[in-house]
């Protein structure tokens, strides 16, 4: 499952992502803003996709705000989750491949539609490569949190 969400400044781009995936035939659940609010907060929704994808290993996340990285930042205090912004469909499959990056997070400023369409699609293609070097890695940041990767 993949769980989307936004604060004012990624509603309208969230929206339009909803749209792509729909059309492609991607299950998803918005997690918020359901509505514009121009004072919400980005902590919110990223505690709600945070905690739907910490729930099972198979779950993906997607976060977007004004530059990106405020809700990435929000969504990494939750155990289990490897939040990162990417600007690239590269960054993107490498930070799944390397990081077994959970959440994508992304820029609804600095990025344009097709753009995120392209990230967006290398980010749920993309798959861990399981190799010991990153999975020592991945042991080691959730050892900061005194979680544990399964």
């Amino acid at each position: 499952m993949i769980y989307i969400g936004s604060d004012h400044r990624g509603y309208a781009l969230k929206e339009k992502l909803k749209l792509w995936l729909a059309s492609r035939g991607i299950e998803h659940e918005d997690c918020g803003a359901l509505t514009y609010d121009k004072d919400d907060d980005y902590p919110v929704y990223a505690k709600a996709v945070g905690e739907k994808v910490a729930s099972h290993a198979g779950n993906h996340g997607i976060l977007i705000c004004g530059s990106g990285e405020g809700i990435a930042i929000a969504a990494n205090k939750i155990d289990g989750i490897r939040a990162g912004t990417c600007s690239s469909p590269e960054q993107a499959m490498a930070s799944v491949n390397d990081e077994d990056l959970n959440v994508l997070a992304l820029s609804a400023d600095y990025l344009t539609e097709d753009q995120v369409h392209a990230i967006t699609k290398a980010f749920l293609e993309a798959r861990f490569s399981g190799a010991e070097r990153h999975k020592r890695r991945i042991t080691e940041i959730d050892a900061l949190e005194g979680g544990r990767h399964e």
